[in-house]
């Protein structure tokens, strides 16, 4: 009987600690640079590969905070996703679409980042991707 109680007592004890780690996992809440994001895409087409675009407004240059937040980002293996990172007072697309240009040139040079995830997983990070 006493260790039927113990056993219940530790059984309890592990399923709350797995609740707990589980709501404790870091986030793109526990960022610096109050990231919004202001557009995302998806591709309707799900017999191919999955396509993730996001446009984001960060504080400040914040390099390694973006590089964290495109990799909260959820991907799918063969998918590809992309975060754009602009200046928060600055102009932002509202809206994307697929392609190399995934928004209205007239924004290329107000982004100060973009992340990549590709196919493979392979992951780049550019820094000022449109100034030459």
């Amino acid at each position: 009987m006493k260790l039927k109680y113990i056993l219940i007592l530790i059984s309890a004890i592990l399923i709350g600690y797995f609740v707990y780690d589980s709501f404790s996992q870091p986030s793109v809440d526990d960022l610096k640079g109050d990231f919004k994001e202001t557009a995302f895409y998806r591709n309707e087409n799900n017999t191919g590969p999955i396509v993730r675009i996001y446009a984001v407004t960060v504080s400040d240059t914040l390099w390694q905070e973006m590089e964290q937040y495109g990799n909260y980002m959820p991907h799918t293996k063969y998918g590809n996703t992309k975060v754009c990172f602009f200046l928060k007072d600055q102009p932002a697309p509202q809206q994307l679409q697929p392609g190399t240009n995934s928004f209205d040139p007239k924004y290329n040079s107000y982004c100060i980042a973009r992340y990549e995830k590709d196919a493979m997983g392979q992951v780049s990070f550019k820094k000022r991707p449109f100034q030459q």
